[in-house]
């Protein structure tokens, strides 16, 4: 339970969903790992085209060690107690090579933000990290060009904190949000 708390009708899935470090190395039953991408799939997108793309391995699976390979060391050490680990890409060019996407990182943001509410009312938790061998990770993946490896996400049951390391412990917490009016305000920029 958190104990974030907001002054409007907001979905309590929106002050629930948080990332811990902390998971329990369960095994994920396949439909509810099939519902959580299929919620990936429903997001919105520029001109329909859902340029992402989410590469998966379950533990034990053959690729496991290899997708858990590509991630920092700091990450790996938590994420390697995840029930499922993704790799997000976005299609840089989805209506062709003579059309670069503006918007193909953004829309690929869309569908991991649908995914971990979507994994937050099935009492699951996910992690999106940027610590990754980015260029390992696509050369790896056999990621083409026109695509880009956007993030990591580990996906699982909390777990215990206690097999974190003392400074990630500290951190097994849901983090405060800056204030409304400081992150929309009628006008121009304000900084």
């Amino acid at each position: 339970m958190t104990t974030r708390t907001t002054d409007t009708k907001l979905d309590p899935v929106f002050l629930e969903r948080w990332s811990p470090r902390a998971f329990d190395r369960s095994d994920m039953p396949e439909g509810d790992l099939a519902t959580i991408v299929d919620a990936a799939r429903f997001a919105p997108s520029a001109s329909n085209h859902q340029p992402w793309r989410f590469l998966y391995a379950r533990r034990g699976d053959a690729d496991w060690e290899c997708f858990l390979s590509y991630l920092v060391e700091s990450n790996r050490a938590w994420a390697q107690n995840a029930s499922v680990l993704f790799y997000v890409l976005s299609d840089k060019h989805p209506a062709g090579p003579e059309r670069p996407s503006h918007s193909h990182s953004f829309d690929a943001g869309a569908a991991w933000a649908m995914l971990a509410l979507q994994a937050t009312m099935l009492g699951y938790h996910t992690h999106a990290m940027a610590g990754v061998h980015f260029t390992q990770a696509a050369a790896g993946l056999g990621v083409p060009d026109s695509f880009r490896v956007e993030a990591a996400i580990a996906l699982g049951r909390m777990g215990d904190p206690a097999t974190l390391s003392d400074y990630q412990r500290a951190r097994e917490v849901p983090s405060d949000r800056k204030p409304r009016a400081e992150i929309a305000y009628p006008g121009n920029f304000r900084g």
